[in-house]
């Protein structure tokens, strides 16, 4: 399952370049991913929605339903 996660993640990084962001993996625990939005993805307003509506939409249907996407906090 993680490597399918990876791949579905690496095709989402490609559709948040083009809006000048991008999703870091931090850890896959089970079925949770943990992301790192970066670049202008950091800052959105959209963010929540980007990680939950989009990014976590996509692993659910195209991995597994079950999976749960996680934000972690950037470093200081």
């Amino acid at each position: 399952m993680e490597e399918k996660i990876k791949a579905v993640l690496s095709e989402i990084s490609v559709m948040l370049q083009t809006h000048g962001g991008d999703a870091e993996l931090v850890e896959i625990a089970g079925k949770t991913v943990k992301l790192r939005l970066q670049g202008a993805c950091r800052g959105c307003p959209h963010a929540a929605a980007t990680i939950k509506q989009y990014i976590e939409a996509q692993l659910q249907e195209l991995v597994d339903p079950e999976i749960v996407v996680e934000r972690v906090a950037d470093e200081a």
